[in-house]
């Protein structure tokens, strides 16, 4: 009941998309995305996107020590919430089916829509759904799985329906190659890899933190009181913190800021 308790109102964003012209596009071709970390070193062409990354249950807290030497201050991003669990192989048409597809993300009305069908394709076998009936928004805003979490297609909407519904980070022990990268495009949810089966150690409903370091990261389960080592984000972690491919190639100046 404590750790509960411990669990604050979820954030709530206005969410605009952009479609990327051509020259925009053009700018991307030396920009190379990283992919999870226990796969192959690949490169990714440009992404063509009609969609824009959108903004999270994100806390960003400053982490000091005792001291104020600005060498000695490091910022650690930090997410915390209910988690909901699932096993391996969840693939994409469990995460958003093909039906729900034609829902446009950049409407507002169609990308809050898109995000109450989040995970409606998983079995029955899941008696707690991830989504409340009539609710748009999920309480889960940690999703934990298993091995090659989003295999299947290469559809987009699979993470994009993950944030609309209120998700700031999956961890899963390994990830479908395309899933991570459309995950880092979008800039919709952190793709953390554990270096463990957390999806064995934790169960929906526990109350979690994960913390984003620079030199390591870590989530805490309140519920169960253990702390599990993340393995690095490494160069993706810029990319969503700026909120996708297209914010971040203004940010750094690769393409013009409007």
């Amino acid at each position: 009941m404590a750790a509960a308790a411990a669990v604050s109102e979820p954030f709530s964003f206005k969410l605009a998309f952009h479609r990327p012209n051509s020259s925009s596009l053009t700018a991307f071709s030396s920009l190379k995305l990283p992919c999870a970390a226990n796969s192959q070193n690949y490169h990714f062409k440009s992404l063509k996107s009609q969609l824009t990354p959108q903004s999270h249950n994100r806390i960003a807290t400053p982490l000091r020590s005792n001291t104020t030497t600005p060498a000695d201050v490091s910022t650690v991003t930090t997410f915390h919430g209910l988690c909901y669990v699932v096993g391996d192989n969840i693939d994409t048409d469990q995460i958003i089916p093909a039906e729900y597809l034609t829902l446009v993300p950049s409407n507002p009305d169609e990308y809050e829509k898109l995000g109450s069908y989040a995970l409606i394709g998983l079995p029955s076998s899941y008696e707690t759904r991830f989504i409340d009936p009539g609710e748009t928004k999920s309480k889960y805003s940690i999703v934990i799985g298993g091995d090659n979490f989003g295999c299947g297609s290469s559809r987009e909407h699979a993470p994009v329906a993950l944030g609309a519904s209120g998700v700031a980070a999956v961890v899963a022990e390994s990830y479908a190659r395309i899933f991570f990268r459309n995950s880092v495009a979008t800039g919709e949810v952190y793709p953390m890899e554990s270096e463990g089966r957390l999806c064995e150690e934790c169960k929906t409903g526990d109350v979690v933190t994960i913390e984003l370091g620079e030199s390591d990261s870590k989530l805490i389960n309140h519920s169960s009181g253990k702390e599990y080592k993340l393995k690095p984000i490494g160069d993706a972690g810029p990319v969503i913190e700026a909120g996708g491919i297209f914010a971040y190639a203004r940010k750094t100046g690769m393409i013009p800021s409007r």
